[in-house]
């Protein structure tokens, strides 16, 4: 079940609220006595994420749950770029289910999210033990909610209808996010030369099959990481520029645009790559100022990647 992205969320107790986690939402699945973790879009992680996939070996045979796969930094707070490093990375690595969808051989689905958070807690979550965790309620006024989130970095806010069902791949609008710091994905459609690498990343969304510029970054980048990055930019070039927006007339206020003149120290990229990037705001020409590039996301598809709120 999809979230729907939304720049206010309801404040009253039919919704339940929970944190919005920078990871990977999985689904945990045992069958026959094997567990499997899957991606949205239907990739293993099982080997992967071994820790979580050999913890999930307790669950109730026949059991299919939903949570998300995240790493923490040092101050426990959800950190994509080294979930994406997992392996060379130190990070501890959890899994918070919210919901079950298969219990025991039964389909739940069609009961409501309170029924379900019900049965997750009476018959799953005692069993399972780190790095298995629950995704906890938060209880609250919306406005303390949001200026906690904000004190502490975190991604966002996720509200729940408390009578809604589970709806595979449905993006209803009974269960809605809302982003409190800013970031989001971005395709990734170029870059500017610069050194044995890259200078900058360009990257933009989709309205459309139309391929929107947003901005370009040298941000966020070690010189191991743009190594890295370039082995998989190279074998995606292609003459042709991707967005459909390019060349801008201007450069802008602040420099964000992309004129005939910049683009000739572009090259272009097979709108394939999905990247993570965080930034400041968008300026009234539809551009990011102060953009970071945080990590690769391989469990988004590029064309479903389209401007946020």
């Amino acid at each position: 079940m999809l979230l729907l992205r939304s720049a206010d969320l309801p404040d009253d107790d039919a919704w339940l609220k929970e944190l919005k986690l920078d990871g990977y939402r999985a689904l945990g699945i045992k069958s026959s006595g094997k567990v499997e973790l899957r991606s949205r879009n239907d990739n293993d992680f099982t080997a992967r994420y071994a820790p979580v996939a050999k913890a999930l070996i307790k669950l109730p045979d026949e059991t299919v749950i939903d949570g998300e796969i995240v790493a923490v930094d040092e101050g426990g707070r959800p950190s994509f770029n080294s979930l994406q490093n997992y392996g060379s990375s130190k990070a501890p690595i959890l899994y918070y289910v919210f919901d079950v969808l298969v219990l025991a051989g039964k389909d739940v689905m069609g009961e409501t999210l309170d029924v379900r958070r019900a049965l997750l807690e009476e018959h799953v979550l005692p069993k399972l033990a780190d790095p298995i965790r629950y995704s906890p309620e938060l209880r609250g006024r919306m406005a303390d909610l949001v200026q906690s989130v904000k004190a502490q970095g975190l991604e966002g806010l996720v509200a729940k209808r408390r009578t809604s069902i589970y709806e595979p791949g449905g993006r209803s609008g009974a269960w809605r996010k809302m982003r409190i710091n800013q970031g989001q994905e971005f395709v990734i459609g170029g870059y500017t030369v610069g050194g044995s690498t890259f200078d900058a990343l360009i990257y933009g969304y989709y309205e459309g099959e139309r391929l929107i510029y947003a901005a370009r970054t040298r941000n966020g980048f070690t010189p191991q990481l743009r190594r890295e990055l370039m082995k998989k930019l190279r074998p995606l070039e292609t003459k042709a520029c991707p967005f459909t927006n390019l060349p801008e007339a201007k450069s802008g206020r602040w420099g964000e645009g992309l004129t005939a003149a910049k683009m000739a120290v572009c090259r272009w990229l097979e709108p394939l790559l999905v990247g993570q990037f965080e930034f400041v705001e968008w300026t009234p020409e539809n551009h990011l100022r102060h953009s970071r590039f945080v990590a690769l996301r391989d469990d988004k598809k590029a064309g479903d990647v389209t401007k946020g709120i």
